[in-house]
């Protein structure tokens, strides 16, 4: 009962220093699977910016709960005879918190800066000979050659999310995050209540007209339900049960899966998972470095990786993971295994490869975090295994703001840069050739850090993309095959990672992320 009574003080002490004013009638308390450090969601591609973004910001199109694309900000649109013209026409009632309207202003420098950055955005962009507006709600984007991912394209729910933003705020440098926080979508974000750490703070947006159809996924009406969401950072994963348990908090985005059997037994809690598609654990090395920029190097993780022992570290109970060398999703229309049948644990093939990339015992830098329970668990394995292998490897412990921060940066790893990191992505981001960020090895540098570069591997991508019904299984049989020997990144393993909430919530939604409209608190 004092720990519970401990949560009670931490969270009534950040509402009353940060949010002292009239309360709102309905509060949704959320813990969030992380503190919300970047708010740019064109910028970064973590998770908890992503949730962020399609909370604050909207997309021209919208993932349904079948990963079909529907429209949101889009009215209507059309396509020429031969596929080389789209016009679309924005939809009435689109206004920026600000009150300034939404127009094709608005839109078309947010969509090129998208196109730059993103997987599926870089793919679109292959494409585009040029866009341009037709007036301030309508705009045209010619392209070189057909594209029928088009309108999935738009509506992206994974990676870099293609939100619109102000055009003002496009106008700065193009390298730097955009703080401004000011979008479109049913949510308003305070900065006035933000902790950093601690709390951060969405107030419903009054002004917000949603769409008329039902909610499916990402897509249809955006109806905001409560007055606002609060994300309450409790590092301590048995005290965020505890406030859960307490009715102290509403729902734990993700909740430590050890815990789950405590909370299942608690009649007032109900776990839900997002997707049917399993998340994805990784293993990333840096190609720009020695030794991982060697594909020899990074081979030799492939032989070390022990997915049960580290799916256990960091997932515990085998319900809860999966074995999978698929780079696509075991599960998922497209979960070949195919190439990586003989990856099996070999340590000594792993020692050999090693060498002969030209290792000779530097020490490797591997960021990582306990921020995350799980990340940090199955680093600990990975790092034991290499070890074993006679591989230096050191890992540099920080909060995930600064783990996932130190990801972009591209400087030598004693320079503060990274030789390798574990981490995690979504079923639905990783389940396709086009989605995937991590098999994205196209040689511009702007690819999932890492930046691998393999011109092969993005020809047999794009023959992927290009094929049709009939040739599109060889293609993805050539492409996987060769992936397991390039060996972008190692694939750990699969998990199912499911929300905890009370059982007076309603309104939860099937979602590439978690969502908060159409939530409600009873």
């Amino acid at each position: 009962m004092r720990l519970i009574s401990l949560v009670g003080c931490l969270l009534a002490a950040l509402t009353g220093s940060a949010v002292a004013q009239t309360p709102p009638a309905k509060v949704l308390r959320v813990v969030p699977s992380a503190d919300l450090t970047q708010l740019d969601p064109t910028f970064a591609s973590i998770v908890i910016t992503r949730i962020y973004g399609l909370m604050v910001y909207e997309t021209l199109f919208a993932w349904d709960s079948k990963l079909d694309a529907k429209p949101q900000m889009v009215k209507d649109w059309s396509t020429a005879a031969d596929g080389l013209g789209w016009r679309f026409t924005l939809r009435p009632g689109l206004k920026f918190h600000d009150g300034q309207p939404v127009t094709t202003a608005d839109v078309i420098p947010s969509l090129k800066r998208w196109m730059e950055r993103d997987v599926v955005g870089q793919k679109l962009a292959a494409s585009v000979a040029g866009m341009e507006a037709v007036d301030p709600d309508t705009f045209e984007i010619k392209l070189s050659k057909p594209y029928p991912g088009m309108l999935f394209s738009l509506g992206s729910g994974i990676g870099q999310v293609p939100v619109i933003m102000r055009a003002k705020d496009l106008a700065g440098d193009p390298a730097k995050p955009i703080t401004t926080a000011i979008g479109s979508g049913p949510f308003r974000f305070n900065h006035a209540a933000r902790l950093s750490g601690a709390l951060t703070v969405f107030d419903r947006n009054a002004d917000y007209v949603p769409r008329d159809e039902p909610p499916d996924g990402l897509s249809g009406g955006r109806r905001v339900k409560v007055d606002r969401v609060e994300w309450r950072v409790i590092p301590d994963a048995s005290t965020a049960v505890a406030a859960l348990r307490a009715g102290e908090v509403d729902l734990i985005e993700q909740p430590a899966l050890e815990l789950l059997p405590l909370i299942m037994r608690d009649p007032n809690i109900r776990i839900q998972k997002l997707t049917d598609l399993s998340n994805q654990t990784m293993l990333r090395p840096n190609s720009l470095y020695p030794p991982f920029n060697d594909p020899r190097a990074r081979l030799a993780l492939a032989y070390l990786v022990n997915q049960p022992d580290i799916m256990a570290a960091g997932f515990g109970d085998a319900g809860n993971w999966t074995a999978c060398r698929s780079y696509f999703i075991c599960g998922g229309p497209y979960g070949t295994e195919a190439g990586a049948e003989m990856l099996k644990p070999d340590v000594a093939k792993a020692r050999a490869l090693m060498a002969e990339a030209g290792y000779k015992g530097e020490t490797l830098v591997f960021p990582s975090t306990h921020e995350i329970a799980w990340i940090g668990q199955m680093a600990e394995v990975v790092a034991d295994e290499m070890k074993r292998a006679g591989i230096n490897v050191e890992i540099a412990w920080g909060d995930w703001g600064t783990t996932s921060g130190r990801q972009a940066n591209r400087a030598a790893p004693d320079k503060g840069g990274w030789n390798l990191f574990a981490t995690g992505a979504s079923g639905p981001t990783m389940h396709s050739p086009l989605t995937n960020i991590g098999t994205n090895m196209a040689c511009t540098g702007r690819n999932f850090p890492g930046w691998p570069c393999d011109e092969e591997s993005e020809r047999l991508r794009q023959a992927f993309l290009d094929a049709d019904d009939a040739t599109r299984p060889a293609a993805l049989d050539a492409l996987h095959r060769h992936l397991a020997q390039a060996e972008p990144y190692v694939v750990m393993g699969q998990y199912n990672q499911p929300v905890a909430m009370r059982a007076n919530l309603s309104g939860f939604l099937e979602s590439p992320v978690i969502l908060y409209w159409n939530l409600d608190k009873n």
